[in-house]
């Protein structure tokens, strides 16, 4: 199978999620990044949460504003219960409240398993999944307290996980991203059980391969990009941007009828194509 390209995306309309304030963690490289710029892009004030690099943030700030949005970075490890607290009521204050919580940051820390230390394990555990908890919990105290706004959207808040092809596909030299990104699928399904009946909806956004800085081996070179098409039945690569249309298009009222639902944005890796002429 060959390795092919595609057409750009087409654009959303610009005032998709206008007067709607975001939230997007992990947002200074890869899909957060291309995330917090559509939120911008079809009208939300966005919160650029990052941990490290704070100039790549600025620079995502900066294309934010340059188009004419609203956008500030805000540091926070969303492992650590203070900081993302103290986000949330940053937000807050600046913002006045919160609609949109894009919660992508992610990690991994890849190991064989009988070599993998507690540290791996744990520290992918507490960003990829503790992290969407916090995160999830103080946007919703928010959301509860604020209710439904009419003119603003037909939701009290939208909460958008960012999870992985991984929730559903086992893969060896990496447990602990595999069970984070299954727990990342029931903990939005639980949350949207929980909260849908205060008009709050709860979703995911599953990726297959995007290019990403942290997949950058995978596709960097043609061999290793026509290596990886070879488990996309679709014939490409993904990117960023593909997966913030998904995310914006699901905190809209456009699908506001789409509650507990996880998009897989991802070729069709999940339909496991070794098996297309037999196995």
């Amino acid at each position: 199978m060959g390795v092919t390209s595609h057409d750009s995306i087409p654009s959303l309309p610009a005032s998709l999620l206008t007067g709607q304030k975001a939230l997007v963690t992990g947002a200074n490289s890869g899909i957060g990044r291309a995330t917090a710029i559509k939120m911008g892009q079809v009208g939300a004030d966005v919160v650029v949460n990052y941990v490290e690099d704070e100039e790549a943030a600025k620079e995502v700030v900066s294309e934010i504003e340059d188009f004419g949005g609203r956008a500030y970075a805000h540091r926070a490890d969303v492992a650590n219960e203070d900081e993302v607290v103290t986000m949330l009521e940053a937000m807050v204050d600046r913002f006045q409240t919160i609609d949109i919580l894009v919660a992508n940051a992610g990690i991994q820390r890849d190991a064989p398993f009988e070599n993998m230390t507690i540290s791996e394990w744990q520290r992918v555990l507490d960003v990829n999944l503790t992290g969407q908890f916090l995160c999830a919990r103080e946007a919703i105290k928010e959301f509860v307290r604020r209710g439904v706004v009419p003119g603003t959207s037909n939701s009290a808040g939208k909460i958008i996980c960012i999870s992985s092809v991984h929730q559903l596909i086992p893969w060896a030299g990496r447990a602990n991203y595999t069970v984070s990104k299954s727990g990342v699928q029931m903990l939005m399904e639980t949350l949207a059980q929980e909260f849908s009946s205060r008009k709050i909806r709860v979703n995911a956004v599953a990726p297959g391969a995007i290019r990403t800085p942290m997949n950058r081996p995978a596709w960097e070179t043609p061999e290793a990009e026509a290596s990886l098409v070879e488990m996309i039945p679709y014939g490409r690569v993904g990117d960023p941007e593909e997966i913030a249309t998904a995310a914006a298009l699901l905190a809209s009222d456009l699908l506001d009828y789409v509650v507990g639902t996880t998009l897989y944005v991802d070729g069709g890796m999940k339909l496991f194509p070794e098996f297309l002429h037999g196995g």
